[in-house]
């Protein structure tokens, strides 16, 4: 079974591959299979350390179950152990939830990101309960805990951990969303207990704090700067980490486009994986989305291929 100790690094968060037909409202099986399985295979041999599936960026929220049984066996078939790979069974309906961890139980799944039920707002006591009651339910099962207060209308408070941690299969948290003061805080009590990934741009200063890697979305347009990061934050190395931070970030607003159908753009034209078109709604971007997405990329581009180098010289992943 995972536990908190084999959590760490760089967390790639997954598309969801969708079908070129995936825009038409009467499509009903959009999971490609083959590009899912193909990027899978080339990020984890590239050297990601863990794969983490349907959050928003995966489209939790926009899959039919059957859908979703489909990417969860075609991903557990080709990670195969090699990395530890947590399937997002995330849903405003908790009864579903516990339909998918079945499916996962009985496929032999490790691990399995999960948000709180989304429709409502929560409370406290409702988030501790819910994760400590499924958990409880599942104990072959690691837990990562999907924070997204953005998309699930609640921020976990830090308190709120002292009865989450009473579970010990609950090993890993997904979060950007606790300051410097709360994470110092939050770590005197999950220290070993819940590993926590955060966002990249945070790498530096929360490893500093007790964060244990980073999740990232644009390791899929080529992972190469984010395990560069990676790389320096272990070596200790915090002054080039910074810098590195800066440089990705650009002009600090994210860099990524800005709606308009967009979707996986990005990715799309950075070729790295084929990620498919968004799910409906499908908008057709306006020419200036286009050339900023593809100026971001171009830009990634430059930076993988600065850093790709670097990455597999200072730490070849043989798999």
């Amino acid at each position: 079974m995972l536990t908190s100790q084999d959590l760490h690094g760089v967390m790639g968060m997954m598309p969801s591959f969708a079908t070129p037909d995936a825009g038409d409202l009467r499509a009903t099986s959009t999971v490609d299979v083959d590009n899912l399985q193909a990027g899978i295979d080339k990020i984890i041999r590239d050297g990601v350390d863990v794969i983490t599936t349907t959050g928003s960026f995966g489209e939790c929220y926009n899959l039919f179950f059957d859908e979703w049984k489909t990417l969860a066996v075609a991903a557990f078939e080709v990670t195969n152990k090699r990395v530890p790979l947590f399937i997002g069974t995330t849903s405003t309906n908790p009864r579903e939830v516990v339909q998918k961890l079945n499916f996962l139980r009985d496929l032999g799944a490790d691990g399995t990101l999960l948000g709180v039920p989304y429709y409502s707002e929560h409370s406290q006591e409702y988030i501790a309960d819910f994760y400590t009651q499924i958990a409880d339910m599942f104990p072959e099962i690691g837990f990562m805990i999907y924070h997204n207060p953005v998309n699930h209308k609640v921020h976990i408070r830090v308190p709120t951990f002292q009865k989450i941690v009473n579970s010990p299969n609950i090993i890993g948290m997904k979060d950007s969303h606790h300051e410097t003061r709360q994470f110092i805080q939050l770590m005197k009590i999950i220290r070993g207990k819940i590993s926590v990934f955060v966002n990249q741009a945070q790498l530096f200063p929360f490893a500093r704090l007790g964060a244990s890697g980073c999740w990232s979305i644009d390791a899929w347009l080529g992972p190469w700067p984010v395990l560069h990061l990676r790389n320096l934050i272990e070596r200790g190395d915090d002054e080039a980490a910074q810098a590195l931070i800066g440089e990705l970030m650009g002009d600090g607003a994210g860099g990524r486009e800005d709606g308009e159908g967009s979707g996986f753009l990005a990715h799309e034209l950075a070729g790295y994986v084929n990620p498919g078109p968004t799910r409906t709604p499908i908008l057709q971007p306006s020419e200036a989305v286009v050339r900023s997405t593809q100026a971001r990329v171009d830009r990634w581009k430059e930076f993988c291929e600065k850093y790709q180098p670097l990455v597999e010289t200072a730490a070849p992943v043989a798999v």
